[in-house]
């Protein structure tokens, strides 16, 4: 959907179209559009599409909304229909339309700007595109709720393990919501692939999940019904701009899911596509990303020198060692992950739950019990079956949403998982939880 024209734009139109405008030659010439397909929210647009066309007024954006899963074959029509540049948080896209040939170079100055961020790559070694804003993951946390449960914020994603916590956690669905498998490898990294999974086992039999629509986190947050969402920050920060009595939280453990600015092979005006990227990434553009009503983190470091007091500087917090999520070593796994969680935390997800409920029972009766918690903790896939290549290619091609049942792989997860249920089930039982 493209943005209606302004009343400014509507009198320029009017203007060019004139006599008056034939007769005094280029000074009145339309500006000529620059089309931009974005996922951002016309909050963000309106701010950077007034800035820009104030700084270049020859120019006049063109705005088309597309989330990922549809601007991907938006973008691979004939001519990518006529699309001079792509704006959005999306790597997986950015990266798979550069290994089609869909870009052309920037060809703008990038001094200042990392390709990398702690051990995650935000941009392009060759120059196809380039971060132009940061989101990171962690936690959306309601204060208010916290105290009544008498738990203290979470620092890292250990804390969330917490019996008081039941019910109160909001855990978008690896499978369908599309910002969650990095979420999920996240832990598995900072943990290692076995106990970061267990980690995930509890969380998840603590939480309460949500499907597709990552904003509902905050909604979920915001209004009582959890203490803690998982999410990332940008997704929160409407509703905390609108007053929310929420807040958010980066953990010990981060990872950062770039925005990034390409320009088109097929682009009709390279010019004004080159002098919009030029202007996101300019030093006013980047100190724009820190507003109140925004609060997205800068690309460029130095920004955050214009930042408000306590604003998250993932820069100094990468030098902590808080980024160290290899993002190029999870890439090729995150469909995998997405689906291996579906098929053994979200589908029994009912099961799962209850289950944990019963632990932490005897547990608060009888003790920990590490016997079962690595029992229903345990993964039914190692992480040197996850790297294999064959079977990573199996998931190569299923985004979030898809169909994932069907497949054999899948189906051997799934009743792996549901026979240490059962075992686990029955040892409860016969100690009397």
């Amino acid at each position: 959907m493209d943005t209606l024209p302004s009343n400014r734009r509507l009198f320029l139109q009017a203007l060019a179209a004139s006599p008056l405008a034939l007769a005094m030659g280029p000074v009145w010439a339309a500006p000529r559009p620059v089309t931009v397909v974005t996922s951002y929210p016309d909050a963000v647009i309106a701010r950077f599409e007034a800035a820009f066309e104030a700084a270049y007024p020859e120019y006049r954006l063109n705005v088309i909304w597309r989330m990922p899963h549809d601007a991907l074959p938006y973008l691979r029509q004939p001519g990518q229909n006529n699309v001079d540049v792509y704006w959005s948080a999306s790597p997986r896209n950015f990266n798979s339309l550069k290994a089609e040939g869909a870009w052309q170079p920037l060809g703008i100055p990038l001094d200042g700007l990392p390709t990398v961020l702690g051990k995650t790559p935000i941009g392009d070694p060759d120059g196809y595109f380039t971060a132009t804003e940061l989101a990171g993951y962690g936690f959306a946390v309601n204060p208010a709720r916290l105290g009544a449960l008498q738990v203290a914020p979470p620092a890292d994603w250990q804390a969330l393990a917490d019996p008081r916590l039941a019910g109160a956690i909001a855990l978008p669905i690896p499978a369908r919501v599309g910002f969650a498998p990095v979420m999920v490898d996240i832990v598995l990294q900072a943990y290692g692939w076995e106990r970061g999974w267990a980690l995930w086992s509890e969380i998840a039999g603590l939480s309460r999940l949500v499907d597709r629509g990552a904003t509902f986190v905050g909604d979920e947050v915001a209004q009582g019904r959890c203490a803690v969402g998982l999410s990332i920050d940008f997704f929160v920060a409407s509703a905390i701009a609108n007053g929310a009595p929420i807040d958010f939280r980066y953990p010990g453990h981060g990872g950062i899911n770039p925005g990034q600015i390409a320009i088109t092979r097929s682009a009709p005006n390279p010019e004004g596509a080159r002098a919009f990227a030029r202007f996101i990434l300019s030093r006013p553009a980047q100190a724009l990303l820190c507003h109140p009503d925004i609060r997205k983190l800068p690309a460029r470091p130095e920004a955050y020198a214009l930042a408000p007091a306590g604003y998250h500087d993932p820069f100094a917090a990468a030098a902590g060692g808080a980024y160290d999520y290899d993002g190029k070593r999870g890439r090729g796994r995150l469909a995998l992950v997405a689906h291996l969680f579906e098929a053994c935390l979200i589908q029994p997800h009912t099961e799962v739950t209850k289950l944990w409920a019963r632990l932490h029972r005897l547990e608060a009766r009888s003790g920990r019990r590490d016997d079962l918690r690595r029992r229903l903790g345990a993964v039914p896939c190692s992480e040197t079956e996850a790297d294999r290549g064959e079977l990573r290619a199996l998931f190569k091609d299923r985004v979030e949403g898809d169909d994932f049942q069907s497949l054999p792989q899948v189906q051997v997860w799934r009743e792996q998982a549901a026979q240490v249920r059962r075992a686990v089930a029955a040892e409860l039982q016969e100690a009397g939880v």
